[in-house]
């Protein structure tokens, strides 16, 4: 007999027995929830854990991610990265770019990760294709399509990359709104591209994984 689950619990359980926040990662957390309109946004340990163990599995040295936001993710993945590694972040809110400089300075691996502000499909037009080993999209969804299709040429083969909130809180069953109808359609997209291997991983808020072949 299968017991009824509360989904919180579940997660308290996962978390538990998976790698715990560090205390800049709990200071960052608080901050973002304290200060911003939607700390939601913020990744969260669960999908911070999941970036991490792909970065460490491939042993990835150039990073990208497209939308940093307070720099909670930017941080986590910095956490896990040799000393001849480096992360590229992209974002283009000036508060939040304020923001995850005040925290990741107080890190051991400012020097490591390089900011680029400004509209993304803007800042990574300077990148070389199959540049790239390890890449995480989680920004403004309307350009979803359009950073997976950049970010796919700079993505080296055998290279991983992670998109953020592809379950977008359920409502991709019934796409209504732009946003939304965004999402699905990269999902059919990815799912249809023969130049990677992808699945859907129903974590946090959905989290679509591809494989470059």
């Amino acid at each position: 007999m299968i017991a009824e689950i509360n989904k919180n619990d579940i997660i308290n359980y996962c978390e538990t027995n998976s790698n715990r926040e560090s205390d800049l990662g709990n200071e960052l957390i608080k901050y973002t929830y304290d200060n911003e309109p939607a700390p939601q946004m913020i990744s969260g340990i669960q999908v911070a854990n999941i970036l991490k163990s792909f970065i460490i599995a491939i042993n990835a040295k150039n990073i990208l991610e497209i939308g940093m936001f307070t720099g909670y993710s930017a941080l986590k993945m910095a956490e896990c990265i040799s000393n001849d590694a480096f992360i590229h972040t992209c974002e283009i809110g000036n508060n939040h770019i304020e923001t995850a400089k005040k925290f990741l300075k107080k890190s051991h691996y400012y020097k490591q990760i390089k900011i680029h502000e400004g509209p993304a499909l803007k800042s990574i037009k300077i990148f070389e294709e199959n540049s790239f080993d390890f890449c995480f999209i989680d920004a403004d969804k309307n350009n979803y399509i359009n950073y997976y299709r950049e970010c796919i040429k700079l993505l080296r083969p055998n290279g991983i990359m992670i998109l953020d909130n592809m379950l977008w809180g359920g409502k991709v069953l019934n796409p209504q709104d732009k946003e939304t109808k965004t999402i699905s359609e990269t999902a059919k997209i990815i799912n249809e591209d023969k130049k990677c291997f992808n699945t859907m991983l129903p974590i946090r808020d959905g989290l679509m994984l591809c494989i470059k072949k």
